[in-house]
């Protein structure tokens, strides 16, 4: 099998190939690397070589298929999971996470690991440690994060589908930026064991992106449910994730809202991507409706977002030293900087923060009450250009200097968050309701802007409403098919 016919086949189909002996995995996996090793050097999607040797014994639902997972959330026992961060990059995982052992077990090839930014912790990845991924559909720009090698990997066809996780859009951006389909599940459906119980109280979830909506629905079904030392164990459906895929959603009542309190003026190419949606929707019988404002306060939803998101990465350094005497050199400029703050947090103000979740949860809930899907673009404006979010020489010179003297935890007393809200969340301003409120999202690829650069949209869902994105999202895939759309790396 050649790559031109390789890339014409999702995981789905490949495995088909597979188990009817028209191929074998130890052909599709010398595909893979092949295609790896002539787009890799300039995507830098793929930062680790994980070593595999596929076998003609290979068992389950995906046996034999080419895969590659997150250098984070997704530990390969034997190897570091260096979270994008040189702290931790040669720290080993002593045990697969229990994603990773059930991909394995679904018989997928898992042969890399993909690149991120510094613990997951924006929507780029542009890590100091790894250098900076780039969209395969322009390299100049970003495929987005946190799981921005993946997609980059995907959309550029070394694999059909990899490994991501979602606490903040990190799955549904680079899905958005890279043409790909993107489902964040619902809070507990999937496992972030066997180290961790949740993550960010459940706000991240594992996952995947890849290019058919079949795909992404097979693939909960390998990694959802339970575990053992797992927090709970989560309703699961009556039939497969699978099954929905061809099944009629019912004509849904979709309220749609463009604007956000982050950015009131999308790029126009945004409010294009979602006028196509709303088109193909209302062809296809769906009630569609633009909502004259937000059903949640997403000003203070952004707040309360960021600093849950720097206590949390505070924690994650303060981890990563205690796991391998890591100096703070070895930790990014910016890392430093929203650890300072999330320890310059009292505790009762982070409990004030996760506590308004349930507020965030009851206003969407009430929303719910009349409709079936939330619709928004998934980006505020094209995918953003490679080093577009470095701070100015002066500004690095700055924090510095407040790092080295002990005080940027005074920076919480300056505009700097609501500064960093409208930097770094004001091209993404849609997708941090979703984990915050635990409900389900996906990002579909539905739009290419002018200038032929991938921006999608989003689906966000009531609680257990997997079923019902899967449904739509097929039903969107043969209206309107994004599947055979590859770039031309030039």
């Amino acid at each position: 099998m050649d790559f031109d016919e390789y890339r014409k086949y999702d995981a789905t189909g490949l495995a088909r190939l597979v188990a009817d002996k028209q191929v074998s995995a130890a052909e599709l996996l010398a595909v893979a690397r092949e295609r790896a090793a002539e787009v890799n050097p300039r995507l830098n999607a793929i930062v680790r070589d994980v070593p595999a040797e596929p076998t003609d014994d290979l068992t389950g639902p995906f046996a034999g298929v080419p895969f590659l997972i997150k250098d984070l959330g997704q530990d390969y026992a034997g190897l570091p999971t260096s979270n994008g961060s040189r702290s931790l990059k040669g720290y080993n995982a002593t045990a697969h996470s229990t994603v990773v052992q059930r991909w394995i077990d679904a018989g997928l090839v898992i042969f890399g690991k993909t690149n991120l930014p510094e613990f997951g912790a924006k929507a780029i990845s542009e890590p100091v440690t790894w250098g900076p991924a780039r969209n395969p559909w322009d390299l100049t720009r970003t495929p987005g994060g946190s799981s921005g090698g993946s997609a980059a990997a995907v959309a550029a066809g070394i694999v059909p589908c990899a490994g991501a996780n979602d606490g903040g859009g990190s799955t549904r951006i680079p899905a958005a930026c890279c043409g790909l389909v993107g489902l964040k599940p619902g809070r507990g459906l999937t496992p972030f064991g066997p180290d961790a119980a949740e993550t960010m109280h459940g706000a991240a979830v594992q996952g995947v992106v890849s290019r058919t909506v079949r795909d992404t629905a097979a693939m909960l079904d390998v990694i959802c449910g339970g575990e053992p030392a797992g927090p709970f164990s989560p309703a699961l459906p009556p039939e497969p994730f699978a099954s929905f895929v061809g099944q009629d959603p019912g004509r849904l009542r979709i309220g749609v809202r463009v604007p956000s309190a982050i950015n009131p003026n999308p790029h126009p190419e945004a409010v294009a991507a979602v006028a196509s949606a709303v088109r193909v929707l209302t062809g296809l019988g769906h009630h569609v409706e633009e909502l004259p404002q937000a059903p949640f306060d997403d000003a203070a939803l952004a707040k309360d977002f960021l600093l849950t998101w720097f206590v949390n990465l505070a924690w994650r350094v303060a981890e990563a030293k205690r796991l391998t005497g890591a100096p703070d050199i070895a930790f990014e400029r910016d890392t430093l900087l929203m650890a300072a703050l999330g320890r310059a947090t009292s505790s009762v103000d982070y409990v004030d923060a996760v506590q308004r979740r349930h507020e965030h949860t009851s206003r969407l809930t009430t929303y719910f009450e009349s409709y079936d899907l939330l619709l928004t673009p998934t980006l505020a404006t094209p995918p953003p250009k490679v080093g577009q979010f470095e701070l100015p020489v002066s500004l690095q010179r700055a924090t510095d200097a407040l790092l080295k003297t002990g005080t940027a935890r005074f920076l919480k007393h300056t505009k700097i968050v609501d500064d960093m809200i409208r930097d770094n969340l004001g091209w993404v301003p849609y997708t941090q309701l979703a984990n915050l409120t635990g409900r389900p999202a996906l990002s579909l690829p539905l739009h290419w802007t002018a200038d032929g650069l991938p921006l999608g949209v989003q689906f966000v869902a009531p609680l257990a409403g997997e079923a019902v994105l899967i449904k739509l999202a097929a039903q969107l895939e043969q209206a309107a098919p994004w599947a055979d759309r590859f770039p031309v790396m030039s």
